[in-house]
């Protein structure tokens, strides 16, 4: 656990990791590529260590050179498995973007149902769909579910998704991508973390065209014969969060290595709340020292449209507005168990949220909000009680740093480098 006492306003500089949730499904995209591919800036966190174990059990060759931590090789599989180990695979969520690669390899993958966070069913409807749509079949048990390729077609594929889930956009993108056929899927997720996956295809010459209603993919005329290498974007969570820490502590920071734009709806937010914020040139800069609050009221709603608030923001967010004025709701109806995580773990520090309904809740403050044990049941609601402790008068300890890491490798360390009072104890 970590024990976080609130002291001087945060400032500096500090760097942030890649994004784990742009590295997991480009790393499934490497698999499915079926050449080498280096990839740079790939975080250490735990689920990302864990998709690596799941590509060397399936016979992929995956590696961190020992020149560099931070950059993974991936050569293509020359001893395929199907059926990876289902306790490894369970431990995360996006196991299932190595279906298509399983698909080109062994012609079939078993899978256990989709792991990880706890906030809310995990529904895989949307890709058994895209999968059908290619010609595979889908079988479904208690313990997982098997896809098995059957057809042998060579013409455009297309998938028009319900809603704009991040998980089938990438289902769809790799299953073409292993089958050769060109794409045309309707209402896409175009999220960074999906964007940078299409960005890192280009360089393998796949073409793609995209809007909000449909993305179109197209496969390589020519291949290039050298090898791929990506680049996994910065993460824009863990910025977001590092920002709101030194918002909630009246600081001023530089916080690097993440994209501008994929910032927009959190400096929109900061902003609103009276906090001077930019992002630009791949710095995030805030601005909290001797500020005053505006008192307006902050509507964080999540939603999977392009350019709208990233699910992932509203944690950090609501951990900030317990310390301002004003009155503010929150909404994510994507991940309809997350409040129910965190809620009650704010309440042990003294906040009072009021819940609207599942997915909707209401902060009024300020509020005094007391340190206390509280415990990161899944990775936003451990980076968010940071935040609240940096706030919170008396010692937080806050434990379950094992779902923390699943994230991020190092946050606490990130804070400490800006001059946050945490260190890790043992109980």
């Amino acid at each position: 656990m970590v024990a976080i006492r609130p002291g001087a306003p945060l400032t500096g500089s500090v760097t942030v990791d890649g994004s784990k949730n742009a590295a997991l499904p480009m790393l499934a995209a490497a698999a499915a590529l079926r050449r080498p591919v280096r990839i740079s800036n790939v975080p250490t966190s735990t689920d990302v260590e864990t998709m690596l174990t799941l590509l060397q059990q399936g016979g992929w060759h995956a590696a961190r050179p020992v020149s560099g931590p931070h950059t993974v090789v991936i050569l293509p599989s020359d001893q395929s498995q199907p059926d990876l180990a289902p306790e490894v695979a369970a431990r995360i969520r996006a196991s299932y973007y190595l279906v298509p690669a399983l698909l080109s390899a062994c012609g079939r993958a078993r899978l256990p149902w989709p792991g990880g966070c706890a906030i809310g069913a995990r529904g895989m409807e949307q890709h058994f769909k895209v999968y059908e749509r290619f010609g595979d079949r889908t079988t479904i048990d208690d313990r997982g579910y098997l896809v098995e390729a059957t057809a042998r077609d060579r013409g455009a594929v297309s998938v028009m998704l319900p809603f704009r889930s991040r998980g089938a956009t990438v289902a769809a993108i790799l299953r073409a991508v292993v089958a050769g056929r060109p794409l045309r899927l309707g209402q896409p997720n175009l999220s960074p973390e999906v964007l940078s996956v299409i960005r890192a295809l280009g360089t393998a010459g796949w073409e793609s065209r995209f809007d909000e209603s449909v993305l179109s993919l197209h496969p390589p005329v020519t291949v290039p014969e050298e090898p791929a290498s990506w680049r996994v974007p910065g993460d824009k969570i863990e910025a977001g969060t590092l920002a709101c820490a030194v918002a909630v502590t009246g600081g001023e920071a530089r916080i690097l290595g993440v994209h501008g734009r994929d910032l927009a709806p959190l400096v929109d937010a900061l902003r609103l709340l009276g906090f001077p914020t930019d992002a630009d040139d791949g710095t995030l800069t805030i601005q909290a020292r001797g500020v005053r609050p505006t008192g307006r009221s902050l509507h964080a709603v999540a939603s999977l449209d392009p350019g709208a608030l990233d699910a992932d923001f509203e944690p950090p967010l609501m951990a900030l507005t317990l310390s301002l004025p004003g009155t503010h709701l929150f909404a994510d109806s994507i991940n309809p168990g997350r409040h129910g995580n965190l809620l009650p773990q704010f309440a042990r520090l003294g906040a009072e949220v009021h819940e609207l309904s599942p997915t909707e809740c209401r902060v009024t403050g300020p509020q005094r909000l007391t340190g206390a044990g509280v415990e990161a049941t899944d990775i936003r609601t451990g980076s968010a009680l940071a935040v609240a402790g940096l706030a919170a008068h008396g010692v937080t300890t806050l434990g379950g740093l094992e779902q923390l890491r699943r994230g991020h490798a190092d946050l606490p360390v990130k804070l400490h480098t800006l001059g946050a009072d945490i260190c890790e104890v043992i109980p």
